[in-house]
């Protein structure tokens, strides 16, 4: 397992928030739930850079506690759902 996904998951771990917890979006009026696992690996497909900078700015939401992993995480899956949908 990659080093970087391992220790975004060990992160976690220490916070007690679990790789299943889900995110609810409303996308043009569908909705739509993505996994912290799913977030985790769709940004684990980038560039080693790219890693780095996801787990440099999960480092510092967790400074906030649950709430800013969790604000993190929600803010990910954002950007991934409207980068999927540009249409």
């Amino acid at each position: 397992m990659d080093s970087i996904k391992q220790e975004i998951q060990t992160l976690l771990e220490q916070a007690d928030i679990s790789l299943e917890s889900t995110i609810d979006y409303q996308i043009n009026g569908t909705s739509c739930t993505l996994s912290y696992r799913f977030i985790i690996d769709s940004y684990m497909q980038g560039s080693e850079a790219a890693k780095l900078v996801f787990i440099t700015a999960l480092k510092k939401s967790q400074q906030a506690g649950n709430m800013g992993i969790e604000k993190f995480f929600e803010g990910m899956g954002q950007l991934l759902l409207l980068t999927q949908n540009r249409d």
